[in-house]
């Protein structure tokens, strides 16, 4: 028997075939439920309620829900985004077109002529300024990590205090929620000027508290020097300079020193007392002397400070005397006071 009429009806039929055909056609496709011979057993399907049905679909949607989110968190969290406001910046070794990202550990390179903006996860963002070198750092738990070797940047963050963070040759700014410039030169020096907010400018326990519209400068050896107010006088920025590299010591030090300290003390205005409060913390002796007594003319001390107490570096004296000063109050600093950074910086 031919079987090509199994594929092709106008075939001649096997007389075979079309009895078989004739016997089955009864269980043939129709429009009608299947009829099965009386007393097969017929088995049915289990029944799904609704609500089995719907867990299972929020079963697989969190399932996918979860892949995704870990994806993203991978991305967030070894990654940040950065994009190229002029030239062409480079990420690595590779030139950046447009939009990108930066993963941990990597540098970003700006020449002359390029510049880029990059996004600090969800907190804010950072502007990297030509002919800059940056490096996107491990994240600490909640804390952003940027390593500025040379050049410039403008930091824009929003977010609780010690959440961002970034270390200098010299020093490391710890943002207490605000907006600031920082550069670096070829040889580490460095400066910090506060535009809102504050910033905590430190090295192994060496700290200046920088507030909105104050500058301080580092340099390597010596960290951070004593912040003071752009605003302030020539003569106290001057003197303050030679202050600072003079050092603690600075009547064993040099002669100049102790010269520049008494031009600082006669041209500080009242609002210069918070550069007052850093020497007093900072030089020893009769300077440090010197310095209490200008300080007690420019902002009297509370009746919990006394001379001796304060030269003696008593901290809660301290304390209470930086209250006075109207710049916020030392139990703030201290509840955000966390771990010295200087003291975990990444070699």
């Amino acid at each position: 028997m031919s079987d090509r009429y199994l594929w092709d009806k106008g075939e001649p039929a096997d007389p075979e075939i079309e009895r078989l055909e004739r016997l089955l056609s009864r269980y043939q496709y129709g429009d009608r439920p299947l009829d099965l011979p009386e007393g097969m057993p017929v088995a049915k399907p289990a029944r799904r309620s609704g609500a089995t049905v719907t867990l299972r679909w929020v079963a697989a949607a969190a399932m996918i829900g979860l892949v995704a989110f870990g994806g993203w968190w991978m991305t967030e969290t070894r990654s940040w985004r950065i994009a190229a406001t002029s030239g062409r910046p480079a990420v690595g070794e590779r030139e950046l077109h447009g939009r990108g990202r930066v993963a941990l550990g990597q540098w970003i390179t700006t020449d002359g002529g390029s510049s880029a903006r990059l996004e600090v996860g969800r907190i804010g963002f950072v502007t990297i300024a030509p002919n800059s070198r940056l490096k996107v750092m491990h994240r600490e738990g909640e804390v952003h990590r940027l390593a500025l070797q040379r050049g410039a940047l403008e930091a824009v963050i929003l977010a609780p205090p010690r959440q961002f963070v970034v270390d200098t040759p010299s020093a490391t700014a710890v943002d207490l929620g605000c907006i600031y410039d920082l550069e670096v030169d070829e040889r580490g020096e460095g400066s910090l000027t506060v535009v809102v907010g504050w910033v905590s400018f430190e090295s192994h326990g060496r700290e200046s508290f920088v507030p909105a519209g104050a500058t301080c400068t580092t340099s390597p050896g010596r960290g951070p020097g004593t912040p003071h107010f752009t605003d302030a006088a020539p003569a106290l920025k001057n003197a303050l300079f030679e202050v600072d590299r003079a050092g603690a010591n600075a009547t064993d030090a040099s002669l100049a020193g102790v010269n520049a300290l008494a031009e600082v003390l006669a041209a500080a205005r009242r609002q210069d007392a918070f550069t007052l409060w850093h020497l007093l913390v900072r030089l020893d002796g009769a300077n440090r002397a010197a310095v209490y007594d200008r300080l007690a003319v420019l902002v009297p001390p509370p009746a919990s400070v006394t001379r001796e107490g304060a030269i003696a570096g008593d901290r809660a004296m301290l304390d209470d005397w930086w209250d006075a000063l109207g710049l916020g109050l030392t139990k703030d600093w201290r509840r955000w006071k966390g771990p010295d950074p200087a003291e975990h910086r990444p070699g």
